[in-house]
């Protein structure tokens, strides 16, 4: 299936099914890209992520911040959170974001992987503050790194390589059928930033 945007870009969907997922390769240069990561590493106020874990607290080395339109509150594996007011760089990546997929967001969730050894295992992003079916947008700064998708029901892998400075955006049935995740490898040894934009629901 084939979606066609207003500034002539076609892009294919990687899902045989179920789902809409698009990914626009590169939308940055590489020398912005280098600009973006230096600045989302330094600018941004990281925290060790947090879980509970069979009613243990977990604390991972992975890194996140949660920035957003006002305070929204976002919970998800038992934890709450509360986006800060959004940076510049983040604004124009907001808008970057916004105009590749003709979508709106409100909030953007970042994560810092430090290396190949940190990822993110299988999960969907189906939190009941998320707009239902709504879109979420991914960069990808940094290290390049594999990214898959495993439908819940055939397990029917797809992946996709995320380059530094690519987008990638989620889209329609894709969090309710299909479960995605980043694998640790230890043949990565540099460091990976993600920003997702999302619309939260009040």
């Amino acid at each position: 299936m084939l979606d066609l945007f207003s500034d002539g870009e076609v892009v294919n969907n990687l899902l045989p099914q179920d789902g809409v997922v698009h990914y626009f390769g590169k939308v940055v240069s590489q020398t912005k890209a280098i600009y973006y990561l230096d600045g989302l590493l330094n600018g941004i106020e990281w925290r060790n992520d947090e879980a509970v874990v069979f009613g243990k607290l977990i604390v991972t080395k992975r890194k996140v911040a949660w920035y957003g339109d006002r305070a929204f509150s976002y919970t998800y594996s038992s934890v709450t959170k509360y986006a800060l007011p959004w940076t510049a760089m983040l604004l124009e990546l907001k808008q970057l974001a916004q105009e590749k997929t003709g979508e709106t967001y409100n909030s953007c969730l970042l994560n810092l992987y430090h290396s190949g050894e940190e990822g993110m295992a299988w999960h969907s992003d189906g939190e009941k503050d998320l707009k239902k079916n709504g879109s979420i947008a991914s960069f990808s700064f940094g290290a390049e790194r594999k990214f898959s998708f495993k439908h819940k029901e055939t397990k029917k892998v797809v992946s996709v390589s995320l380059e530094n400075g690519s987008l990638l955006e989620m889209k329609g049935t894709t969090q309710t059928h299909w479960l995605h995740r980043l694998p640790p490898t230890k043949l990565v040894h540099k460091p990976r930033v993600n920003l997702t934009f999302r619309t939260i629901v009040t």
